[in-house]
């Protein structure tokens, strides 16, 4: 099967389990189920569009089909973020701040703190992207450490307001913030559209990306930007899913077997979709709202991390 009919089949997949989840158990009432879960598939198509885009992108810099974007530590400063402001002003104050605002800080600082990560890597030359994801594994797990010393303090009452904001979830989205965070990632991809043409040739390396005349660190930092942009939108937008990047990037190189970005953007995107439509399917029917949608995500990319570490180490 070719690359294009495997993207028809995909599309039609995801197609067949959004309408499913639109119409399935309706009962009729229609003016209040259709909204709801409206804005649930839109907010499954935003973050997973989002998470796939930039992680195949992010793999693609580093030549490495284990490592997220997640591995910079954003998700661990978002989550600090949450666990200060209980700490400080108390869960009153989270849980009534205005979204709008709350969105717009988390996205600010989570790219801020990748650029400030993106300016020590490129302000000498020839510096190794993987002092990058060295900084990123330090910075996370300061912060990781820090949101756990102060959810030690807090009280065991405000720390159930924090746990809610470990997991990712689809329903309480706010709907004002679809649009925001849909438009955000539109003017991202709009800025950032000529660099993306260089990915194929990304791929193949630094020496052969400059030795074919791409401007090497310049293409690369612009492209990082973007990956900071689109991963802080994602987990602003729904919470952290550490691992459904790991887990869409990897199939997608499996099943369209191809190094060609034109068919794995998509493919990855649309298999994110799959995930996270069919995933919540499971929550609600299931599972009655019993556990959440990035557990069962981060436990199958747990496989598939694994079985990617074992297949390395045979290598």
């Amino acid at each position: 099967m070719k690359h294009k009919q495997k993207l028809v089949v995909l599309g039609a997949l995801a197609a067949i389990l959004v309408l499913a989840y639109l119409l399935i158990d309706v009962g009729g009432q229609w003016d209040y189920v259709l909204p709801r879960r409206g804005r649930k598939i839109m907010a499954v198509l935003l973050t997973g569009s989002a998470i796939a885009f930039s992680t195949v992108v992010f793999q693609t810099i580093i030549n490495n089909r284990i490592l997220t974007p997640s591995i910079i530590g954003l998700d661990s400063l978002y989550l600090l973020f949450q666990t200060a402001v209980v700490f400080v002003a108390g869960s009153e104050t989270l849980t009534m701040m205005n979204k709008q605002l709350h969105f717009i800080i988390n996205v600010g600082l989570m790219v801020l703190f990748a650029s400030l990560l993106y300016k020590i890597l490129f302000q000498r030359e020839n510096q190794n992207i993987y002092y990058l994801l060295l900084l990123g594994i330090i910075c996370g797990t300061f912060f990781q450490n820090v949101s756990s010393f102060m959810q030690m303090l807090i009280d065991p009452n405000e720390f159930q307001v924090v746990q809610g904001r470990m997991f990712a979830s689809l329903s309480n989205v706010n709907g004002d913030l679809l649009w925001i965070a849909g438009a955000g990632m539109v003017v991202a991809v709009f800025y950032f559209r000529p660099y993306i043409q260089y990915l194929d040739v990304l791929s193949l390396g630094r020496e052969q990306a400059i030795n074919l005349g791409v401007s090497y660190d310049r293409v690369v930092k612009q492209l990082l930007v973007l990956v900071a942009i689109l991963t802080a939108i994602a987990t602003a937008l729904v919470g952290p899913i550490t691992f459904l990047g790991l887990l869409v990037a990897n199939i997608a190189y499996r099943l369209l077997k191809t190094h060609r970005h034109i068919y794995l953007i998509p493919g990855a995107i649309l298999i994110s979709i799959v995930a996270l439509v069919g995933g919540q399917l499971v929550v609600e029917r299931v599972f009655s709202f019993t556990t959440t949608l990035s557990v069962i995500i981060n436990f199958l990319g747990g496989i598939v991390f694994i079985y990617l570490l074992l297949k390395e180490s045979r290598l």
